[in-house]
């Protein structure tokens, strides 16, 4: 009995699941290649075109392999990938945590490599593959313990062809773009190959060389749409789009790097008192404008100023000083034996005003759940002393009479985060940040690259505070204005358009993820259910001839 499915079947260029292809080795190299490919694709190298050439090789690497071969070549890509761009997180605590985080995120791909096995016997195989790479990063971006969205294929473009996409669709859309254009670059390698193959056969070697044709234009018109959709959006203005408000951006600088930089803490917010009044001098002197609000960084004071007056008295003088209300980023005792990261509005005539408490504290370095558990693996949890609470409200902040959407430091990679600041009513967005703990790392132009995105997604400019760098002033087209070295002190004052228009991706929210994660996850479904069906069938047709053997043989018998 023969079973056929109408809705499931190889494509043209799609050997047999189980026939022999290239070797595992083989394999194995094409997709360890792909992860080093997309990792050369992030700031620190910024060679934003290789990141297609991830999605093209795990794709090709996975051509007609089985689920499980599947899976141990997207581990591998996803090591080669995550290894080297994460080195940051294990600078000053260990190697430990730096493979443990590696290697979970890379269990993600490694499960994208399964279902790209899978979904190769469909029909358009390289659009679902790129919506698998979407679902992808929306599961690891959420799940556990909130996520941890970092090495997208979308925050590798900070500029180039694939940027503007951000304004219609988020970085999902962006991160779909690029693994369009690598999946499309696969199929049209399949499709030239297979016109080779055909060469004795010149009907077939014809048709094979129009579908590679054809296919190269697909994958050179993913990047001319993203060139082409850049057209109607913002441009590279500061004061284009709205009101102005001068901006000042104080970064004071540590001590030293390390873990222990909050050690000097009183010194950390000496340094940006201090920068705070020469800023001040410099507007005394006319050599810079006065600026209506200044913006210090996250951990710019680590001693609470509600409990200790010498710290409050400090922020005070250097608030009178400049003249305008200052974005101070605190610790906060409370609630009960938790802290808080808190940015609080400091006014220079009435103190604390307004604030906000980061929403998404990190796990295992600012809270460390089930802590006994991880003390089993690593004594280094144990240097966070008391666990953060997270805040609940928004980060939508009234400053000289404008809205700044503030979120901290590891926020901006959460899509959700900076939307319902921008849908809250910002009109500019601000990242207070602390990178001193990363050292001169690839992590601090990493996050730089999250935040001019975030710029195109809102149309809106990001202000970018750091203790020791990379500080940053970012119009609303992604581009820099103005960034500063890491560690040493810096201060911008800039004017600021304050901008209300909402963007095609603020109104569509998480939706344009959501329905290209459905797309990538149904197609998997479509080959699941149909291989069931298929087993189903073919079980009942073996019992059947089986049975009619057993008779035949008892009657010659």
């Amino acid at each position: 009995m023969t079973v056929t499915d109408p809705v499931v079947r190889p494509a043209d260029d799609a050997p047999a699941p189980r026939r022999r292809g290239a070797g595992l080795l083989a394999r194995t190299l094409l997709a360890a290649a792909g992860g080093v490919a997309m990792y050369f694709a992030f700031p620190g190298w910024d060679l934003a075109a290789l990141a297609v050439l991830g999605p093209a090789s795990l794709s090709l690497a996975t051509r007609g392999v089985r689920f499980r071969t599947g899976l141990w070549l997207g581990l591998v890509q996803g090591l080669c990938f995550f290894l080297p761009l994460l080195s940051w997180t294990g600078i000053y605590v260990g190697s430990f945590p730096w493979y443990a985080l590696s290697v979970a995120e890379s269990l993600y791909v490694a499960v994208l490599g399964g279902a790209l096995a899978v979904t190769a016997r469909l029909r358009g195989w390289w659009l679902w593959a790129a919506a698998l790479w979407v679902g992808q990063e929306a599961l690891r971006g959420r799940w556990p313990l909130g996520g941890f969205p970092w090495g997208r294929l979308g925050f590798s473009q900070a500029e180039g062809p694939f940027t503007a996409l951000a304004a219609y669709g988020g970085v999902p859309l962006v991160s779909f773009g690029v693994a369009l254009t690598g999946t499309l670059l696969a199929a049209a390698v399949l499709a030239s190959a297979r016109a080779w193959r055909d060469s004795d056969d010149a009907a077939r070697r014809a048709g094979s060389l129009r579908a590679a044709a054809v296919l190269v234009v697909g994958t050179l018109a993913v990047p001319v749409v993203g060139t082409v959709a850049r057209w109607p959006l913002a441009g590279g203005s500061l004061t284009e789009g709205g009101p102005t408000r001068t901006v000042a951006v104080v970064q004071g600088n540590v001590p030293r790097a390390g873990l222990d930089f909050n050690e000097q803490r009183r010194a950390v917010l000496d340094n940006h008192v201090r920068e705070t009044q020469d800023l001040a001098a410099q507007v005394a002197r006319g050599e810079v404008a006065q600026p209506d609000l200044v913006i210090w960084p996250e951990n710019s004071s680590d001693i609470d100023p509600y409990l200790n007056d010498d710290a409050a008295a400090a922020i005070d003088r250097a608030a009178r000083a400049i003249g305008a209300p200052i974005l101070v980023g605190a610790v906060v005792s409370g609630p009960g034996r938790f802290l808080s990261n808190t940015a609080i509005v400091w006014d220079p005539e009435t103190g604390p005003g307004e604030t906000y408490v980061k929403r998404h504290p990190v796990p295992l370095a600012e809270y460390v759940p089930a802590r006994s558990f991880f003390r089993f693996f690593s004594d280094k949890v144990d240097l966070v002393r008391a666990d953060f609470r997270a805040g609940s409200d928004v980060g939508t902040l009234d400053m000289a009479g404008t809205t700044v959407g503030d979120v901290i430091c590891f926020e901006v990679a959460y899509d959700g985060l900076v939307h319902d600041t921008v849908v809250g009513g910002a009109t500019m967005l601000v990242v207070q940040t602390n990178n001193a703990t990363f050292g001169f790392s690839d992590e601090s132009p990493q996050q730089l690259a999250m935040g001019r995105l975030r710029a195109v997604e809102a149309g809106r400019s990001v202000v970018m505070a750091s203790t020791s760098g990379i500080s940053a002033i970012i119009a609303p087209d992604g581009s820099l204005v103005r960034s500063s070295g890491l560690f040493t002190p810096a201060t911008f004052v800039e004017d600021i358009a304050q901008r209300d228009g909402t963007t095609l991706a603020t109104r569509l929210g998480a939706w344009p993820e959501a329905a290209l994660t459905a797309l990538g996850l149904g197609a998997t479904l479509l080959v699941v259910g149909s291989g069931l069906r298929r087993r189903r069938a073919g079980s009942v047709s073996g019992s059947s001839d089986v049975g009619g053997a057993g008779d035949t043989r008892r009657g010659r018998a």
